[in-house]
């Protein structure tokens, strides 16, 4: 038996955004279902908006969101989680990257660092916080 973690993102009406960009990063398959599709609207205006969601690409990247109706309580947050992306090169990290920060806030520019070839943090144009490095075997 094996058990799995998988990063679930709650949006406000941006779900359905987020995961199509995360899918244009990420490549993978893309499945949304709306609430409209489950049958369990229940405001007539969130009707096309994701109850379920998720991408999972060949590589392992995998990701779930939804939009938290109206009626239940939402905030953004601040530093409530952050993403981590942890690939095997430089390469493939920093073309991870390039595409993630695009309409994003870079807090950490992606550069090496004393426990990774490198590492960098940044806010997606979604609010969501990623922390991205090359996985390495610390060396303090």
């Amino acid at each position: 038996m094996s058990v799995k973690s998988v990063t679930h993102l709650n949006f406000r009406g941006d779900a359905r955004a987020a995961l199509e960009f995360y899918q244009a990063v990420f490549g993978g398959r893309l499945t949304v279902v709306t609430y409209q599709d489950a049958g369990a609207v229940q405001d007539p205006a969130e009707a096309d908006q994701v109850m379920w969601g998720q991408v999972v690409a060949g590589d392992g990247f995998h990701v779930m969101a939804y939009d938290v109706p109206s009626r239940l309580p939402w905030d953004r947050g601040e530093n409530s989680f952050f993403l981590s992306l942890r690939g095997q090169s430089v390469e493939e990290v920093t073309a991870y990257w390039e595409k993630l920060s695009d309409g994003a806030t870079v807090a950490q520019p992606l550069a090496p660092a004393r426990w990774a070839p490198l590492y960098g943090m940044l806010t997606d144009r979604f609010g969501v916080v990623w922390v991205v490095d090359v996985a390495a075997e610390y060396q303090g």
